[in-house]
């Protein structure tokens, strides 16, 4: 602890430069034609529960079922993420191959340019967004629509916390995980020779408004970093039960500027709020009894304390956001998926009209 405090000296300098990169990013981004008027319905901060039941928009309808696509990618073959990191703990296991799971819904039109929404930990929660989909991309009301966007889940590097390869590419606070996706899990889902022959002419949206992410635990952090690092990529965040914490590996050189990992969003360094404000629209969420809930601040690991501060920034900053609390439930809960999830979806494309 005694090192890491010793390493904020450092990052005043690091935070300055990182907001003038921020202010030419911004500038550029503000010649953008592409506008939308979301509003500020369900913006803020919700309770739920209790008492919970799925949401029946996330069950099956029998509605017309889109198509579900499943390859894998080797490690070994990516320039990025290749699983030979030299902060990785020998001793935590790195997959050979990671799968990739896709899934076009029966609204998607091919030859047109479809907005996508990329999954951590694939394929957590798939069947719940598959349902909304066949349910909400038909809906004839407005306000209970989804675009017909194409669901990636992409399932984790192995292991989990810091030295795995998982905590590599979920927690490291840079851009790398989102050049990984763009980089090279976008173009090997565009060039996968089923999904060709199904949809030939498929596209996915360049705008960024257009590419959302999602994840639970440190692959809600992951989401939150994508489009913190690349807004240019990824603008639409959901985090269930959001790591923001030091989970970072203490030997990544990432740890120069932000010494406590993402706990930086929220820590002294108040990362969120003293950066310039970047466009994106944010959802966040924790339980009640959350990991770590009752840890002292100085453990920068109190999952409860992490998300509540974190949406606290969001707010002040004045970020459009939205952050439930969920009583009775855990770390991560399905059956908070269940009940919050469709509504979490809606909110989260409210605004987004294509192109």
């Amino acid at each position: 602890m005694f090192m890491k405090s010793r390493l904020r000296a450092t990052v005043v300098c690091s935070t300055l430069t990182f907001a003038v990169m921020g202010l030419a990013s911004s500038l550029s981004m503000a010649a953008e034609k592409y506008t939308e008027k979301p509003g500020k319905a369900g913006n803020g901060n919700h309770v739920v529960g209790p008492d919970y039941k799925i949401d029946p928009r996330l069950t099956d309808q029998g509605n017309p079922k889109g198509k579900r696509f499943e390859f894998e990618m080797p490690l070994a073959k990516s320039k990025i993420f290749p699983g030979t990191d030299k902060t990785l703990d020998p001793k935590k296991e790195v997959r050979k191959t990671r799968k990739i799971f896709v899934y076009v819904p029966a609204a998607y039109k091919d030859g047109t340019k479809a907005p996508i929404l990329v999954t951590q930990d694939g394929p957590s929660r798939l069947d719940l967004v598959c349902n909304a989909l066949d349910n909400l991309t038909i809906s004839k009301d407005p306000a209970q629509r989804l675009p017909a966007f194409i669901v990636i889940g992409v399932q984790n590097g192995g292991n989990d916390g810091k030295g795995s390869e998982r905590g590599l590419e979920y927690d490291t606070m840079s851009d790398r995980y989102a050049r990984f996706i763009n980089d090279e899990v976008l173009p090997a889902v565009m060039h996968n020779k089923q999904i060709r022959a199904a949809y030939p002419h498929i596209a996915f949206t360049d705008n960024p408004w257009g590419r959302a992410a999602m994840g639970c635990s440190s692959g809600g952090a992951a989401a939150l970093t994508m489009g913190w690092f690349r807004p240019d990529l990824f603008r639409r965040l959901i985090t269930y039960s959001g790591t923001f914490v030091d989970q970072q590996d203490d030997d990544a050189p990432e740890e120069a500027k932000y010494p406590l990992g993402a706990w930086e969003y929220h820590s002294s360094m108040k990362l969120i709020e003293n950066s310039d404000k970047k466009p994106l629209r944010i959802f966040t969420h924790v339980a009640e009894n959350d990991l770590r809930a009752n840890d002292p601040e100085e453990t920068y690991h109190n999952w409860v304390m992490a998300n509540k501060r974190t949406a606290a920034a969001l707010k002040a900053k004045g970020y459009d956001y939205r952050y439930v609390f969920s009583k009775g439930t855990r770390h991560c809960d399905r059956k908070v998926f269940e009940q919050t999830l469709a509504d979490t979806l809606l909110w989260m494309w409210r605004g987004y009209h294509g192109e």
